[in-house]
């Protein structure tokens, strides 16, 4: 009985990648033209809080003031330690973009659990513009980011923009590794259930709002203690009936996980999230591994089984394939696919027992739903 409901699982997951691939084929192919979208004059903060050295932090930050965007625009980034060294590279931006209004504010004044939305509740202040974009420091962002992300606010109905992002490895073999589970794993399922009406996303990749929506929610400080902070965001938003826009790929995700060890805690950090904030929706995510349930199912069968693996695999390398010829980027050889599969497969099942988590040194306790509780906290580096 394991065996056959197994073997449905597999089948029931290959016809879903087979119509992720479809989906994301039709919708993003030809969706992001560069110059599609006329540029903006629109004035605009870019939140960027940072914390560490982190690979190519400088430029990845520099794509944000090589926009082709007409308007004002400030660069606010905030760390929380004097000696974060995160501070050299704002110093490097603003040497190499002397004409930019770049900002940097130092303050280790706490708010809850979380350090980043500590950071933006001690950054927002200085925060000069209406149009407010917050995104992660290791985003990099297409020429017109600012252009699309501004059209999406202006559209009547809309509180929030965010969008989903590709992955690209920029440390080493197990950066691109963690890259291809963006890119072959994430970027496809998310970009299915958006299509599809399954699924309302708000992503640190981009969180553009107006000032206004961000004081009617409760600002920053609301989301202290949570560590799906973007998630909540978006769901407060949704709340005052206003939509939250969810834009294509672009950006790209510069994974920079070192080790393997690294990149366990970081997925691992990711499925605890999801399956705080949204278990029922996590559960159904095993539909989109029909691999690792095929070599399941073929302990149990062997000569189905067996067709079955070769069945899922094909439909698993056409997928992937179509995501990567959609996005132009190729985030690590198609080869390596069967074992990123069973490993994100193996996060998946490990993320229902985990507890506590690691961000950046810091160790958390997970509490109800996405709440977060401090255990120990290390200095950036």
């Amino acid at each position: 009985m394991p065996g056959w409901a197994l073997m449905l699982m597999a089948a029931l997951g290959t016809g879903y990648t087979l119509a992720a691939a479809w989906v994301f084929r039709a919708r993003y192919r030809t969706a992001y033209v560069p110059g599609a979208v006329p540029r903006s004059n629109a004035a605009v903060t870019l939140l960027k809080p940072l914390y560490g050295a982190e690979p190519r932090l400088v430029e990845n930050l520099a794509t944000f003031l090589e926009q082709d965007h007409d308007g004002p625009v400030q660069v606010l980034c905030g760390v929380q330690r004097a000696d974060d060294p995160a501070i050299l590279a704002v110093h490097e931006l603003k040497v190499r973009y002397p004409d930019a209004r770049i900002d940097l504010v130092i303050d280790s004044t706490r708010h809850g659990a979380s350090g980043k939305i500590s950071n933006l509740c001690n950054m927002i202040g200085s925060a000069e513009h209406d149009i407010l974009i917050l995104s992660d420091s290791d985003m990099a962002a297409d020429r017109d980011y600012l252009a699309r992300v501004v059209a999406a606010l202006e559209a009547p109905g809309v509180g929030a923009v965010s969008c989903l992002y590709r992955g690209h490895g920029e440390a080493g073999f197990w950066s691109r590794f963690g890259a291809a589970g963006i890119a072959w794993q994430f970027l496809p399922s998310a970009a299915f259930g958006v299509a599809m009406g399954l699924a309302r996303p708000c992503m640190g990749s981009t969180i553009a709002m107006h000032r206004a929506v961000l004081d009617s929610i409760g600002g920053f400080a609301r989301f202290a203690d949570i560590l799906a902070d973007d998630y909540a965001i978006g769901e407060a938003v949704w709340a005052q009936g206003r939509e939250v826009a969810v834009l294509g790929p672009i950006v790209t995700h510069g994974s920079a996980e070192g080790g393997l060890g690294e990149l366990w805690r970081h997925e691992l950090r990711w499925g605890a999230t999801v399956r705080g904030v949204v278990p029922a929706a996590y559960v159904s995510n095993v539909m989109s591994m029909p691999l690792p349930l095929a070599l399941g199912a073929a302990a149990f069968h062997p000569a189905v089984g067996l067709a079955m693996v070769a069945i899922a695999c094909a439909a698993r390398f056409l997928l992937a394939a179509t995501v990567d010829d959609a996005t132009g980027l190729a985030p690590a050889p198609l080869w390596l696919l069967p074992w990123r599969d069973l490993f994100g497969f193996a996060v998946f099942v490990a993320s229902f027992f985990t507890r506590k988590i690691d961000w950046r040194g810091n160790h958390l306790r997970l509490g109800a739903g996405s709440g977060l509780t401090t255990l120990t906290e290390t200095a950036p580096q």
